[in-house]
């Protein structure tokens, strides 16, 4: 097949989507070298993520933020398993919520809902800003994350307002591909035989970086970038880019989803191919 892109080896970070992604840049004629660095799992304490949820259907909440489509998904599934889906859809519908960008907009759609806010930009710093003419005091706001990272920042602008925070994290990230697959991937760039890599989340960055440590083999990871245009799919994996002292090459201006991560992708090489 030929497009675009043929004749250009593109990295892909992505797991849950991996075949959507890789075929729409295959369509384009571009050679996938398929490298999930990530695997989603529901938390392991079912406990904990029920008793939130009991929290969110006793009306315990004034308002929540969801950070993203796949928490709203594992949510969801938390519910149907202990019988309570139609007493959280039904909660869900009266309490106000802030979604961080259209990938929790798509997934409350599925259950026949809508978000209050639609934060913008799709960060932190946006949910921050959403909220900052809020009078916080005294209010309970459920803040559903990623990860099993606490989003230290959020929760003390919270706090710092007088809110209390009630956290939960539905599902947890565990290595997809194995150290040696990742060092493979490492090698390949640092050789220049990868156009692009593509992230679609910032735990992506984090395990390239962790694998590259832990095997000594940063310099070669530092070569692999100055040899390898980098793509984000948003503003959060360009702010994990940015900690590490990367930016992005090519990132959708809007909509952070996969299709117009496709496009920046065809943007980025066509403007190359102009120079």
């Amino acid at each position: 097949m030929t497009g675009p892109l043929t004749n250009r080896r593109i990295a892909l970070a992505e797991t849950r989507e991996l075949d959507l992604l890789a075929g729409m840049l295959e369509r384009e004629g571009a050679e996938i070298i398929r490298s999930p660095l990530i695997a989603i799992h529901d938390a392991p304490d079912a406990g904990l993520v029920e008793a939130w949820l009991r929290r969110l259907i006793a009306g315990h909440h004034a308002d929540i933020v969801l950070y993203t489509g796949e928490g709203v998904r594992r949510l969801v599934g938390f519910a149907e398993r202990a019988g309570v889906r139609g007493e959280l859809i039904e909660a869900l519908s009266k309490v106000r919520k802030f979604v961080r960008g259209p990938k929790p907009v798509r997934a409350l759609r599925e259950i026949g809902l809508s978000g209050d806010v639609t934060v913008e930009p799709p960060t932190t710093e946006g949910i921050i800003a959403a909220f900052a003419s809020v009078d916080l005091r005294g209010r309970r706001i459920g803040v559903q994350i990623y990860g099993q990272r606490p989003n230290q920042a959020l929760l003390e602008f919270f706090r710092a307002r007088g809110a209390e925070c009630d956290v939960v994290a539905p599902y947890v990230y565990a290595s997809e591909a194995d150290d040696q697959r990742v060092e493979s991937l490492i090698g390949e760039m640092a050789g220049g035989r990868v156009a692009a890599i593509a992230f679609t989340s910032s735990s992506q960055v984090e395990r390239l970086f962790e694998v590259a440590a832990k095997a000594n083999r940063g310099e070669d990871l530092k070569t692999g970038f100055a040899r390898t245009k980098i793509a984000a799919v948003g503003p959060v994996v360009e702010s994990e880019l940015n900690r590490h002292g990367l930016r992005s090459d090519a990132m959708p201006s809007k909509s952070f989803t996969l299709k117009p991560l496709v496009r920046s992708i065809l943007q980025m090489f066509d403007q190359q191919e102009q120079r």
